[in-house]
């Protein structure tokens, strides 16, 4: 059961930073859907909704998400399903239910850095950065790799430009926690993958050998499908072994590539 001693509402992010520092024991406050279900003791809890991150913003140089913004506004939003292709939307519909995405946040995945979080994948592929309250802005890539706790995330970017994208998963039931996700996107003529809930956070994977340089196709896909499922660990769960998550790698992967050239 979770136990929250003191209850804290900040108006400025620097006010909600210093309240989550004051003691080891305190713990900022998103969707809650997760933090909910742990068997924890609270000193403060650092509720993040009246700090204004709960905003979707396209600017000159791509998008701008508030880590406040819950996963259903990223699913409705038509902006960037435009952008994305529908990726967006594809990468959250699956998470348990609409209530619980009118709930749960962007911020909270990302920060999270669950291993089974569907966004944190899309993101990678898409060339996402992250803003933290103290540590600033770095790439997500650098962000996922990192153990930093002690921080806000206050803001996602996307960089702009023409992009496209393709975001699929396979799960044992609906609704359920994905057995593995991948998401395949190119930007200016370069290809990426990132593949996650293998089970640990999602990897990205850049086409550093230029598979896909010439154009996708049965074979080029395959080839690139095989050259990520090799580099990628994989690793055992309830859900699936290190083995059978490899094989779904190289179907999801081989089938991305492919849908990223029909569209």
């Amino acid at each position: 059961m979770l136990t929250i001693k003191h209850y804290a509402r900040p108006q400025t992010v620097p006010e909600a930073l210093r309240l989550l520092r004051e003691k080891k024991s305190n713990v900022a406050l998103g969707g809650m859907l997760w933090l909910k279900l742990q068997d924890k003791t609270v000193d403060t809890a650092v509720d993040l909704a009246g700090l204004g991150l709960d905003a979707i913003e396209e600017t000159p140089e791509g998008w701008r998400i508030g880590a406040m913004v819950t996963l259903r506004r990223l699913e409705t939003h038509t902006g960037l399903a435009a952008f994305t292709g529908g990726a967006m939307a594809e990468s959250v519909k699956h998470i348990v239910g609409v209530q619980f995405r009118n709930l749960a946040t962007i911020g909270g995945s990302v920060f999270g850095r669950f291993g089974f979080s569907d966004p944190l994948t899309l993101l990678l592929a898409l060339d996402a950065r992250v803003e933290l309250a103290e540590a600033g802005r770095m790439s997500l890539r650098d962000f996922a790799e990192s153990d930093i706790r002690k921080d806000i995330l206050t803001h996602i970017f996307i960089p702009g430009g023409k992009v496209e994208a393709v975001y699929l998963s396979q799960r044992n039931s609906a609704t359920d926690f994905p057995t593995l996700t991948c998401a395949v996107a190119r930007r200016e003529g370069k290809v990426a993958c990132a593949v996650g809930a293998r089970p640990a956070r999602a990897q990205r994977f850049d086409d550093e050998a230029g598979q896909l340089a010439n154009g996708v196709n049965e074979e080029s896909a395959a080839a690139f499908a095989e050259t990520v499922a090799r580099r990628a660990v994989f690793g055992s769960n309830t859900r699936a072994s290190a083995e059978y998550r490899r094989e779904v790698c190289r179907a999801l992967v081989r089938r991305a590539a492919l849908k990223l050239e029909e569209e």
